[in-house]
């Protein structure tokens, strides 16, 4: 099962989204209607919500949304009361219907408040759908509320940078209705199907080789967000999860692969099915960490890669007492720190990359020699400057 979290503010499209999905075979959970469904009348939420808000915004037994609506979305204190009444309920009956869904289901959770409530590691994926808001407030006009109460609504959701922070998918809905519909049925054919494909068969998308690219900023705010789903998905069963590698050195040339380290108190394989539900099944025949300095034996490790075949990234799964546990985040420290040591690895990176190293097997060993001259000069830097894993 594929769980996608689908959000955008209040008049940006969402619906429309929601809509295409479903009408190419995804399951559509609209917290909305869920919401709805828990307050209706007769039901234990609907009391709560007139012990703490009156009876006026419930007359004759019926929920008046508009009533509440004026309240909470005046008061931010009134609107946090409502959520820790609703919420609850919501999220309860959510998991019914999405424990309900078939195994090679693409699920679609359509949530307003994702990025407000913090849910994005919940889902393989999060979809955003955005609009200028001058745009979105002329749609909220057309729906009946005045300019003033739209803006109003809009000011209350989160910014537009927020959401860009949880954003795997950002979807403009800011032109031609055809467009967006384009875009998204692009993204069911491309990307989501065969994603579902892969977490529900353990495997991974045959990617070819990766090529050497100038630092981008935004692997930083990407592997936070895979940081939250691996935290997620390995509970207290692991010491530490870490953004490591070439891709978490700023202003370093890398593959465009993110790369993280999950350390546990001891080798197992009892994180294989977190991590493939997670999105990150188990890659097979990378079991081993080459020893340094070169004729001792290999280390055990565990290696997972993500199902998603738009983005490639690897988890390293070592235990704490592995020498290559301390190396992984050593390296990226050092490189951090010391600028000369950061060019001379590009130099090599480059080098190699030049020299026609095409696949990351191949690559990685070429790299061993300069790495086994460079152990002991991070571990210098190491020890004269106090740095520790922390």
């Amino acid at each position: 099962m594929l769980r996608v979290g689908l959000t955008g503010g209040i008049g940006s499209g969402k619906s429309t989204v929601a809509a295409r999905l479903a009408g190419h075979g995804a399951l559509v959970v609209d917290a909305d209607r869920v919401a709805r469904e828990v307050v209706e009348p007769g039901t234990p939420g609907l009391a709560a919500v007139v012990a703490e808000f009156g009876a006026d915004v419930a007359p004759g037994g019926v929920l008046d949304r508009g009533r509440l609506a004026g309240i909470v979305f005046a008061d931010a204190a009134a609107r946090q009361r409502l959520n820790g009444i609703v919420h609850p309920l919501v999220g309860a009956r959510t998991a019914e219907l999405i424990a309900a869904a078939p195994e090679d289901a693409v699920v679609v959770h359509d949530v307003p408040l994702l990025v407000e409530n913090a849910m994005g590691a919940l889902y393989h994926l999060v979809l955003v759908v955005d609009a200028p808001v001058d745009t979105r407030v002329s749609r909220l006009v057309t729906r009946g509320l005045t300019e003033t109460d739209a803006r109003a609504r809009i000011a209350a959701q989160a910014t537009e940078c927020a959401r860009r922070a949880v954003a795997d998918v950002w979807l403009d809905n800011g032109g031609a209705p055809d467009d967006l519909l384009a875009e998204v049925d692009a993204l069911w054919t491309d990307r989501l199907v065969p994603y579902e494909e892969n977490i529900r068969l353990r495997k991974h998308t045959d990617r070819g080789a990766p090529v050497l690219v100038d630092h981008d900023p935004t692997w930083t705010t990407l592997a936070e967000r895979m940081l939250a789903r691996l935290r997620l998905a390995v509970g207290d069963r692991a010491v530490r999860v870490d953004h490591v590698g070439s891709t978490s050195v700023p202003g370093l040339a890398a593959k465009d692969v993110l790369d993280f380290q999950v350390v546990v108190p001891a080798l197992d394989d009892s994180l294989d099915e977190p991590l493939a539900a997670a999105g990150f099944p188990r890659l097979p025949g990378f079991d081993e960490d080459a020893p340094h300095p070169p004729g001792g034996a290999p280390t055990p490790k565990r290696t997972h890669a993500s199902a998603d075949p738009a983005r490639w990234a690897n988890v390293h799964v070592r235990a704490a007492d592995s020498p290559f546990t301390r190396y992984t985040l050593l390296f990226p420290a050092w490189l951090r720190a010391d600028e000369a040591a950061r060019a001379e690895y590009e130099a090599v990176k480059r080098g190699l990359t030049a020299d026609g190293f095409d696949s990351i097997p191949e690559y990685g060993l070429a790299k061993e020699p300069w790495f086994d001259q460079a152990i002991p000069r991070a571990d210098a830097w190491a020890a004269s400057t106090g740095w520790t894993t922390g």
